[in-house]
């Protein structure tokens, strides 16, 4: 059993080996995906798949994003970023040790002075002790959300909807009522969408990506059917929009807008309803909500501000839905020159 470094310049493994092996593990994620890797990397990252073979097989591995620090000038100083990974079977502690050393091996040798991992468990005592055995600390910065909603689709559409508020599902049925209709959006829809990120943006007071980016995403993804662009309008106007993609029985929320008009015709509502049904067309059997205040990850019952100002008003149209509320074991960060680990931070 060895570590080597794999990727799709080499002869022996491409993507579509690596692909194959992330989407047959039981923590398959979309950003574990070499499309996710691909997109990255045209956008200020560089990104490299390291795995552990044993016969020509991928037990354990991780697709590993490398950035360079600017801070540093001329030195070749990067850090090295792991999002909802590695992918490993974290009962055996061989496996785990013996991928972690070939993860440390690598980030040294590319000059990275810090390694983060956010990996796709569930808060648990047991995994932040393996994790400190292997060197690593609890981060003060989480990339990905630590706490999610997840919807059971595996359920029948009639339980689904019962598992609803009751004024969602008014909701979902009122917005088919007045008109508001869901389909598949394509290349043409791309910039229509990304206004509709900004103004989202705008509204809820976050960040978005430049349009470039939405659209990178969109045709990398769907290209392998891994995503779709779902869109929701009323008279032939987008009132709502989202990207949803999936890794294995799974689907995920990754990025969603909806405009300041016709908010009264609920389209969410519905957008959410007909992306259900869709994943469930594709196999899945849940769905990732992708991210609420942490705040409800400690206290489901924690109070909403008013106004619901950031993730709370996401909260509050994300909780009708009557998923379950998930926390996880966040990020983690692993220094290899202690002495810099401040300025690396």
């Amino acid at each position: 059993m060895g570590i080597e470094t794999i990727h799709s310049k080499q002869l022996d493994w491409d993507d579509t080996a690596w692909d194959a092996f992330v989407l047959q593990h039981p923590a398959a994620h979309p950003l574990q995906l070499s499309a996710w890797g691909k997109l990255k990397s045209e956008f200020g990252w560089e990104a490299m798949q390291i795995a552990q073979i044993e016969n020509g097989y991928i037990l354990a591995g991780a697709q590993v994003l490398f950035r360079k620090l600017p801070r540093f000038g001329i030195l070749p100083v990067r850090i090295a970023y792991i999002p909802k990974g590695p992918l490993v079977d974290w009962r055996d502690s061989s496996q785990v040790q013996a991928l972690f050393g070939g993860l440390n091996s690598y980030c040294r040798k590319q000059g990275a002075l810090l390694l983060k991992i956010e990996p796709e468990l569930r808060e648990n005592a047991a995994i932040e002790e393996q994790l400190l055995g292997a060197g690593f600390q609890p981060s003060s910065r989480d990339i990905q959300p630590q706490t999610t909603v997840w919807l059971d689709l595996a359920a029948d559409e009639d339980t689904l909807l019962a598992r609803m508020k009751q004024k969602w599902r008014y909701n979902v049925r009122l917005a088919a009522r007045k008109g508001v209709t869901v389909r598949e959006g394509a290349a043409a829809d791309l910039a229509t969408f990304a206004k509709l990120m900004e103004t989202t943006g705008q509204r809820n007071e976050f960040g978005v990506h430049a349009a470039a980016y939405y659209r990178r995403f969109w045709e990398l993804f769907s290209q392998e059917g891994n995503a779709v662009l779902l869109i929701a309008e009323h008279e032939q106007q987008m009132l709502a929009a989202l990207m949803v993609a999936t890794a294995g029985n799974k689907a995920y929320y990754l990025y969603g807008a909806s405009s300041n008009v016709r908010r009264n015709l609920m389209p969410g509502h519905v957008l959410q309803w007909e992306t259900m049904r869709w994943a469930k067309t594709r196999g899945c059997i849940a769905y990732d909500l992708w991210g609420v205040p942490d705040e409800v990850g400690l206290d489901a019952e924690a109070e909403i501000p008013d106004p619901p100002i950031g993730l709370w008003g996401v909260w509050r149209f994300k909780r009708g839905f009557g998923g379950e509320v998930v926390r996880y074991t966040g990020a983690w960060d692993k220094t290899y020159l202690p002495g810099l680990s401040l300025l690396v931070r």
